[in-house]
């Protein structure tokens, strides 16, 4: 990841470092990063830099329903193109295995 000074960065470079950054989050119980399987719905980035992330869990039971939106906002919030960073737990559309990527399907050996 290139080090711009941030008043050179666009929306769409800035959503890419969180994506990035969302790559390194995995679901403790589940072998594959949240935004490869499919947990991540929306990333949305605003012209000052705050970034607004509509994520899912695999269940509403999920055991960590607490703990892995607080990790999301935290990691992404510390990237330093990032202004403010804010997580929104949605359950609509119900998370299924369709969501993830091939990649995750393939690993988790449902292809």
């Amino acid at each position: 990841m290139e080090k711009k000074d941030v008043t050179e960065m666009t929306s769409r470079e800035v959503e890419s470092h969180v994506i990035e950054i969302l790559k390194t989050i995995y679901d403790p119980e589940i072998p594959v990063n949240i935004y490869d399987l499919g947990l991540i719905y929306e990333v949305k980035v605003d012209e000052e830099f705050n970034v607004l992330i509509d994520m899912t869990l695999t269940s509403p039971n999920c055991p960590v329903a607490e703990s892995l939106p607080n990790e999301v906002e935290v990691k992404t919030g510390s990237l330093w193109s990032v202004k403010s960073s804010k997580v929104e737990v949605v359950w609509d559309p119900p998370w299924n295995k369709e969501m993830m990527s091939e990649e995750a399907r393939y690993e988790l050996g449902f292809m």
